[in-house]
């Protein structure tokens, strides 16, 4: 059965878009330029837009630089999913299952895909 929460889905998405955003500043360094969070059933996905730093910018540039970017970002955010996921569990009421992430290092796109373990139940 669904989980039903009191607030609408857009109340939400943007909730966890503003607690996503507040995590890439204090523990990246620097939040992203964009960020928009979609609700379809039990999943949260989030995409952020423009999260490179200069430094990664130049750094993609050079040989293997690719490849270490996505495996810095991957690390900091595999070990930040406790705090992670105990935020989302706060604002959704639902605890997540697993995420899963990517990194376009030629855009600076990010997105990061939460699986919860129930559905988010609409509210209209």
């Amino acid at each position: 059965m669904p989980h039903k929460t009191h607030k609408t889905h857009g109340e939400l998405e943007a909730e966890i878009s503003k607690a996503i955003v507040s995590f890439e500043r204090e523990y990246m360094g620097r939040g992203p330029r964009e960020v928009k969070t979609y609700i379809i059933d039990d999943i949260i996905c989030v995409r952020l837009k423009g999260t490179l730093t200069k430094a990664e910018k130049e750094m993609v540039k050079k040989e293997g630089g690719v490849e270490l970017i996505k495996r810095v970002r991957g690390t900091m955010l595999e070990n930040s999913t406790p705090y992670l996921f105990d935020v989302l569990e706060k604002i959704i009421g639902i605890k997540v299952s697993h995420f899963h992430s990517d990194l376009s290092t030629t855009n600076g796109e990010h997105i990061v895909v939460f699986t919860m373990e129930k559905k988010i139940k609409k509210i209209k």
